[in-house]
């Protein structure tokens, strides 16, 4: 198998996309790449992510590639965790404080917190598409648009609140603690008080 074959074999077996990273990864020179969109065998999805003819473009991954320290956050989380069913018209990704994310204000709304709040609930999530993207856990998510609800129409933050009630895997414990965390303690208290 030569190495163009290669490289679409992996793209079959990946949900039809592969990227910069993975060829690299292959140790497959990325000028192939590039010889395979000219002959139509791939296509260019966004910068370093291509896609098999055919595929749709899953732009949720494709922004998880571009920024990769990036983690879907807010409004994002709640829909790609299933807490709601409405498409976020812009993504919300979050980043570290030190982060520039000046670049991507047209593109994301991008969030910054300290670090050690950055990496804490970080869970894995699949696109409408079936790709995996990184987002955080239902209890950071209900705090984090506690926190930011000026943003968010409130009836969305309500009815994800209702639902984290009725889940059989609700964590009131993490939640409690990602509360004080976050600084919402408060604002969680008076949702679990009226829904439990």
């Amino acid at each position: 198998m030569n190495n163009s074959e290669r490289i679409l074999d992996f793209a079959k077996n990946n949900g039809g996309i592969i990227t910069t990273k993975q060829v690299d990864e292959l140790n497959i020179k990325r000028g192939i790449l590039y010889n395979l969109v000219k002959r139509g065998e791939l296509e260019r999805s966004s910068r370093g992510v291509y896609i098999l003819p055919g595929n749709f473009d899953d732009e949720l991954f494709n922004l998880q590639v571009k920024f990769g320290k990036g983690i879907f956050s807010n409004l994002t989380s709640l829909y790609l965790l299933e807490y709601t069913d409405r498409t976020p018209i812009k993504y919300d990704m979050t980043f570290p404080a030190s982060y520039n994310t000046s670049a991507y204000k047209n593109l994301i709304t991008a969030h910054r917190v300290k670090q050690e709040i950055y990496c804490r609930g970080i869970v894995k999530a699949k696109t409408p598409f079936g790709n995996i993207v990184k987002t955080y856990c239902i209890e950071r998510t209900l705090c984090d648009i506690l926190r930011t609800r000026n943003e968010i129409d409130v009836q969305i933050i309500t009815d994800a609140f209702k639902k984290y009630s009725k889940s059989k895997s609700r964590n009131i414990p993490l939640l409690s603690e990602y509360a004080k965390l976050i600084r919402v303690d408060n604002k969680v208290r008076s949702y679990l008080e009226v829904l439990l």
